[in-house]
């Protein structure tokens, strides 16, 4: 369970206050319940703006010409399980990346669950198969819902790949 800032500083809350910010670490488990994603293991990125999941063989679905189906390999350096995602795109947006290449990406709004907490949020869609982490957590996820401490790592709980995909990481 996560921990909460604020408890135990004698301050009474406020009416109508929001709850408490949860403390998160710099790596975390999150899920992606309307994309089938139960759960993939995220780097919290306060550097980046926006959320970033891998996704690969992006394309416009039946559904309709705002939904995009698309493909995840959710489990870190494995290409297994392939998970298939369909999402309706919000909006084509200019990212620069950390190595300094700006690329275009297609931007889905989903639930994301941490720490058993739900919201709404943005997330854009690339190929990051070359990275350590298939999702990145960026500061519009977590903007007045937490507070990341460095120095931590799976405050919300650790979670077994092999659990999460069974049929294909038994």
């Amino acid at each position: 369970m996560a921990k909460q800032a604020g408890s135990g500083s004698g301050r009474p809350a406020r009416k109508g206050a929001r709850s408490p910010k949860a403390i998160i670490g710099w790596r975390e488990w999150c899920a992606l319940p309307e994309l089938d994603l139960p759960g993939i293991l995220a780097k919290i990125d306060t550097g980046a703006k926006t959320s970033s999941l891998h996704a690969f063989d992006i394309r416009s679905s039946a559904r309709g010409d705002d939904w995009l189906l698309f493909y995840v390999h959710p489990v870190q350096r494995r290409r297994r399980p392939t998970v298939r995602c369909e999402a309706r795109c919000v909006d084509v947006r200019a990212v620069t990346s950390s190595n300094g290449k700006t690329e275009e990406r297609p931007v889905v709004e989903t639930s994301m669950v941490i720490g058993g907490r739900s919201f709404t949020t943005e997330i854009t869609l690339t190929n990051r198969d070359e990275m350590g982490f298939r999702m990145l957590i960026g500061r519009q996820s977590l903007n007045k819902r937490f507070i990341v401490d460095p120095a931590l790592s799976y405050c919300c709980g650790d979670l077994k790949e092999a659990e999460l995909y069974p049929a294909t990481l038994a």
